[in-house]
């Protein structure tokens, strides 16, 4: 497999950027800057 190709460093960038932003909604959703999201069900008791 030739490595070397522009298609090749395209996936490897594609893939790369899909897991950054995987990791950073991961982090977002259940890290420390989860503590300031709300719940909307929980917010709207009437």
């Amino acid at each position: 497999m030739e490595t070397s190709s522009p298609a090749f460093s395209l996936i490897i960038a594609i893939l790369i950027g899909l897991l950054g932003i995987t990791g950073i909604a991961v982090y977002f959703s259940f890290g420390p800057p989860s503590k300031k999201l709300i719940d909307p069900w929980e917010a709207d008791d009437d």
